[in-house]
């Protein structure tokens, strides 16, 4: 399968002051307040913010659900086990480093899913997303419940969106660390990033959720998507490796639901000429960055309301491809 990526590379220049510059990004903000499940957005360029406004809803500096986007987190908490080497390579199966997590009854093709299957989400199972979630956390056990599952697809044939999938690589995480998701997320991102992680939902065995569920400020989600806009460095603190983060923005398979390709937990698209990848979470929960034009930006909307890739999330892409991106790179020289 053809790869395609973009390489995250030094700083450009801006070419006004930013703060001389922020009347621009009025017209953004209107179109986004017009957006009724639209909460509030936070827009950073060459580390500056350009627009943070609230519309409607959880006052800012407030932790709210960011919904699917913890598997953009569960992503880079793979890349840091990678880089501790407690994960040898994305090629290593369940059986090499996880076989406890195999149902004895398991398909003999579980055995060799790998890292890159589960965090690309083309593990082939019949997904726990959609339809399938509410029988799924209603299961005794969460990952024995989405290993169990019949396969639909060879492994790494296609995606397949599933929350099973990063629940599995949350519990592979944890094996091979001794540590709980929680404890991981805040040791390798919270501490560094200077991010307060709060507790979020366990399944019946203790594990906490691979994928859903997770909250954090804007503010939060923005320092996150700078991280991976910097090369995996923050202040001076260096929190991925720019290699994990480079091929994580490689073209890995493509969604279904929305056309646009993806990585290692990241949708991969391109406006006005500009290339950027996506986070994204059930409500239209986004965290966006573009390395390009040194953007990152963060949405925060209604997380109890649908955001299909025909409405609001669609919506939301537009504003991003035909609005934000152009003025963004107008920006820099």
């Amino acid at each position: 399968m053809k790869r395609r990526g973009f390489i995250v590379a030094g700083a450009a220049t801006l070419a006004a002051p930013m703060l001389a510059q922020m009347d621009l990004w009025a017209e953004v903000s209107q179109t986004a307040r017009a957006f009724d499940q639209c909460h509030a957005m936070l827009i950073r360029q060459s580390g500056q913010t350009v627009l943070s406004e609230q519309f409607r809803g959880p006052l800012l500096g407030r932790a709210v659900p960011i919904k699917s986007v913890s598997k953009t987190i569960v992503a880079a908490l793979t890349g840091a086990a990678l880089d501790q080497g407690e994960i040898g390579s994305v090629k290593a199966t369940l059986a090499d480093i996880a076989p406890r997590l195999i149902p004895a009854d398991a398909d003999p093709r579980v055995a060799e899913i790998t890292v890159e299957n589960l965090v690309t989400m083309q593990a082939g199972l019949e997904r726990t997303s959609g339809a399938n979630y509410g029988g799924w956390v209603s299961s005794r056990n969460w990952v024995a419940d989405a290993l169990g599952r019949p396969f639909v697809a060879e492994p790494g044939a296609r995606m397949l969106y599933s929350t099973g999938s990063f629940h599995i690589l949350g519990a592979v995480l944890s094996e091979v660390s001794g540590q709980s998701l929680l404890s991981l997320a805040r040791r390798r991102l919270g501490d560094p990033l200077g991010i307060e992680i709060p507790a979020w939902t366990r399944d019946p065995q203790g594990r906490y959720l691979g994928g859903n569920e997770m909250a954090l400020t804007l503010d939060a989600m923005v320092r996150f998507g700078e991280m991976y806009r910097l090369g995996g460095l923050f202040g001076d603190a260096r929190v991925l490796s720019t290699d994990w983060i480079n091929r994580s923005f490689e073209r890995r398979t493509q969604s279904f639901f929305s056309g646009l390709d993806y990585g290692y937990g990241w949708f991969l698209g391109e406006g006005a000429g500009v290339r950027y990848a996506l986070a994204r979470g059930y409500g239209g929960q986004i965290i966006c960055v573009a390395p390009d034009v040194e953007l990152t930006l963060a949405i925060t909307s209604d997380p109890t309301r649908p955001a299909r890739s025909g409405g609001y999330f669609g919506d939301l892409q537009r504003l991003i491809e035909r609005q934000i991106l152009p003025l963004a790179k107008s920006q820099i020289r």
